[in-house]
């Protein structure tokens, strides 16, 4: 499976932010446990360049890791040599598009308004961020309107209470900070398991409803 696909498919991405480096391979393995499968480490982060190398070659097979915060190309070589398979940026930069291509990775761009998110599809964006997703679901579906043919990851408000806005709107992927690991608190064996029964909730929220044969 291609990392897009794979982002595609199980559609929650765990922002890491500001953790301890030496937590990140345990959050990694609560998150897993919960059904989450796509780690976000953002490059703002304490160690965050060794803590995707440690992530990449740790749980290969069973969480994708990919790098977040990502401003210009230089920054998205390094995580992409440090095994990150994805980029996600909070911002619109053509060269970092372009870079992460290169590499053969996945590109997740920052936009907001309809001529950001066109510009970030047409620049080469494999799926297209829109931050800050406060706004709400109702924008999604308006996007979608005229440029149904772009894949939208809402990204800063997403939360157990939205989410499925979110999706019905349209969206293809989900960026969840916050809201799912909370890099304020002390990793200890209770918040890890706290961790993982949220990771169950959200994986719970946007699977698909069970069909009962007739």
């Amino acid at each position: 499976m291609t990392a897009l696909a794979h982002i595609l498919e199980h559609k929650l991405v765990a922002i890491v932010r500001g953790a301890n480096p030496q937590d990140v391979l345990k959050i990694a393995q609560a998150l897993h446990e919960g059904g989450v499968r796509t780690m976000e480490i953002t490059l703002n982060s304490p160690g965050a360049l060794a803590a995707i190398e440690e992530i990449s070659s740790a749980m290969t097979g069973k969480v994708l890791v990919g790098a977040g915060t990502v401003l210009d190309p230089e920054t998205a070589r390094a995580a992409l040599l440090a095994g990150a398979q994805y980029i996600i940026s909070p911002t619109l930069n053509k060269k970092t598009i372009r870079m992460t291509k290169r590499y053969g990775a996945v590109s997740i761009p920052g936009a907001f308004t309809a001529t950001e998110i066109l510009a970030a599809y047409e620049f080469g964006g494999d799926i297209i961020k829109v931050f800050p997703a406060s706004v709400g679901a109702t924008y999604f579906k308006d996007i979608a309107g005229p440029l149904p043919f772009i894949p939208l990851m809402p990204t800063g408000g997403v939360s157990l209470n939205n989410i499925q806005d979110f999706q019905k709107a349209g969206a293809v992927a989900f960026g969840l900070g916050s809201a799912l690991v909370d890099t304020s608190q002390p990793v200890t064996d209770d918040y890890l398991q706290q961790l993982t029964a949220r990771a169950e909730q959200f994986v719970q929220a946007v699977a698909p409803p069970l069909t009962v044969a007739p």
